[in-house]
């Protein structure tokens, strides 16, 4: 088998598993739009939001403490103790939910049977505001993520290609733990969206308001849920991402990259994001490997959002959301 050949097995590995991150951030915003037909465009901070939060418990950091001391004269930053790394998931959930109560009664029930662009802005200005807020409680430092997900390489994996193929893979063991849990996860939300009680109602939601609200389904209700289940996605990529890369404001970028595998997966499908996700991860790792030297790299920046303009003009709906017809 020659060289070049392995080497491209290794990345398309390598792209198997950026795509997996990827799909995790998408899956927020599939799962508010189909409840809501709002796209979220705060999904990326609330990723960030959650793992400022997570970090923030776990080195027992008291919140809002630059404000504190800014106002009283004080200098108080720690309560003193360290969290266990499952109990501050759990505590970190918890805010979630609280946020997610939060966007419903103070902004979402306001806004009801409201123009999508009017939903979308208003949740430019969330993602404004927790980028904000998350500055305020925990300060603009970049901060280390530990909850004791393995990392490094598997050596099990680059035993056994080096002895079949010469050649040693280089497979991350927290892109591994990545794949599994989003795997999960994609199992779990499709089960829950098809075949719950609470599934259907939030697809009633999405596809209108005032009829949902004429069968008894509660709006209330239902959209506190998909924020709470959509921050809870998003503590999840925030937990990989932010072990991965670190915690810092640029995390909330990654938002972009997931617009592209909603493209290409459609706005209304949980498959399609973790399929869109996974063509776009090996797509920027093969070209970046193979067109890249002879363009001057850095293809990887772009590539996406090219692939995604092929998909607007050819196929607008992805390959797995619904075509939707307008009669006038």
């Amino acid at each position: 088998m020659s060289e070049q050949l392995v080497y491209a097995m290794e990345v398309i590995l390598n792209g198997l598993m950026a795509g997996v991150l990827y799909a995790l951030v998408a899956l927020g915003f599939v799962l508010i739009f189909k409840a809501s037909g709002i796209f979220n465009y705060a999904q990326g901070v609330m990723a960030l939001f959650a793992a400022m939060t997570l970090v923030g418990i776990m080195n027992g950091q008291v919140p809002f403490s630059h404000l504190i001391n800014a106002i009283f004269g004080s200098h108080i930053t720690q309560f003193g103790w360290q969290v266990p790394a499952v109990i501050a998931i759990l505590l970190t959930m918890a805010v979630m939910v609280l946020l997610a109560w939060c966007v419903q009664q103070f902004v979402m029930r306001h806004l009801v049977n409201q123009e999508p662009i009017i939903l979308f802005m208003a949740t430019i200005g969330l993602a404004y505001f927790l980028e904000g807020v998350a500055d305020l409680m925990w300060g603009s430092e970049i901060k280390s993520l530990d909850v004791g997900l393995p990392q490094g390489i598997n050596l099990w994996i680059d035993e056994t290609t080096l002895n079949i193929f010469g050649y040693g893979f280089f497979i991350d063991n927290l892109d591994i733990v990545a794949t599994i849990v989003a795997a999960l996860l994609v199992i779990a939300l499709v089960a829950f969206s098809q075949y719950t009680k609470q599934g259907r109602a939030m697809r009633a939601v999405a596809d209108d308001h005032q009829a949902a609200l004429s069968v008894g389904i509660s709006l209330n209700f239902i959209w506190v849920m998909v924020w709470s289940v959509a921050g809870f996605v998003a503590l999840v990529a925030g937990i990989m991402w932010g072990t991965k890369s670190g915690v810092q404001f640029s995390l909330s970028l990654i938002a972009l990259k997931a617009l592209p595998v909603l493209m290409l997966g459609g706005f209304t499908s949980i498959p399609g994001a973790i399929v869109g996700g996974l063509i776009i991860g090996v797509g920027e790792k093969l070209f970046e490997f193979a067109i890249g030297p002879l363009v001057g790299g850095a293809t990887e920046n772009w590539f996406a959002y090219v692939l995604a303009l092929i998909f607007l003009v050819f196929r607008p709906q992805g390959l797995f959301g619904e075509k939707i017809i307008e009669r006038v």
